[in-house]
């Protein structure tokens, strides 16, 4: 069979299905390629989309297509034989030098601003799929790392690779000194650990406090999720927090799956004077933040 590919969100990030999905036919082998629109003769194209705001491909395919991904279905699945494998085809990005990696899936949250639990279920560790025969560094995707109950099984997986980290998701309610010892024996890709301060409604400033006692504040980077429930002043207050206790703050502009909404003004305007530290460093407050002419950010407190 001729497959073809479809990253239809783009290449700036490897797709894990997709990779999982060329490696188990290269494996039949079948023929792979990233699919070419107009040139390409295909029996079967797959096509992927994790964004629901990604624009869908038009390619009038002559084949059968096969979507999916939460950018298409929130259920949609992986046949289980290639769930199962842990093979993976990084030839299809050969612009990334790095590995993708999973220790676990599913979270023991239930944000309701997240689809994780939803489309995942309660936290599991899953074995490790294959790493990039030329990776330089392993981005460990897991959504609550040090939930997972084998997560010391994951640390030393990695201490063994003896390449550098970038850790996506680490639940800055859950860390304790132990945990935090051992990720300090990591060697973090990014010098930045990421944790969230996503629900203005708890206060983390005291875990945040005592963190920062077994992590130097200079490696913890924070997002702190606007545009979904929280006031100018719920804002406000949780990057002011990250800024005395010297943790990096990153605002994240609520995106809803169905795409129904965009971020607003106030909360670009918001991301551009915290996420560029230049900028966050000189201004202090961010009611003297001009974004543009003629506008400074004090006109939010009119509201």
């Amino acid at each position: 069979m001729r497959i073809g590919i479809q990253d239809i969100d783009g290449h700036n990030f490897p797709n894990f299905a997709l990779m999982r999905i060329a490696a188990f036919h290269r494996k039949r082998g079948d023929s792979v390629e990233m699919a070419v629109p107009l040139f390409g003769e295909y029996d079967r194209v797959y096509q992927s989309k994790i964004f629901t705001f990604s624009p869908d491909n038009s390619t009038p395919w002559q084949c059968e297509v096969v979507k999916g991904g939460t950018g298409y279905d929130i259920a949609s699945r992986l046949p289980d034989e290639i769930e199962r494998s842990t093979a993976m085809d990084y030839s299809l990005y050969p612009q990334h030098r790095f590995s993708v990696q999973f220790f676990s899936r599913g979270c023991i949250r239930h944000c309701p601003f997240c689809l994780v639990r939803d489309k995942e279920g309660y936290i599991a560790p899953v074995e490790p799929v294959q790493l990039n025969p030329k990776g330089e560094w392993i981005e460990v995707l897991d959504n609550n790392f040090f939930a997972n109950p084998e997560w010391e099984t994951a640390i030393d997986y990695l201490i063994k690779q003896n390449q550098p980290v970038n850790l996506h998701g680490v639940d800055i309610r859950i860390m304790n000194e132990e945990q935090a010892y051992w990720l300090n024996q990591l060697r973090l890709k990014c010098s930045h650990v990421h944790i969230a301060w996503d629900l203005p409604d708890i206060d983390l400033t005291d875990k945040l406090r005592e963190v920062t006692q077994y992590i130097a504040p200079w490696k913890l980077r924070c997002y702190i999720l606007v545009g979904y429930n929280s006031t100018v002043e719920q804002d406000l207050y949780r990057i002011q927090r990250c800024r005395e206790l010297k943790v990096s703050p990153f605002v994240m502009p609520y995106r809803d799956y169905e795409n129904r909404t965009v971020p607003s003004k106030y909360c670009k305007d918001l991301a551009a004077w915290v996420n560029k530290p230049q900028i966050f460093g000189k201004v202090p407050k961010f009611e003297d933040f001009s974004p543009r002419k003629g506008f400074t950010c004090k006109e939010y407190f009119k509201q």
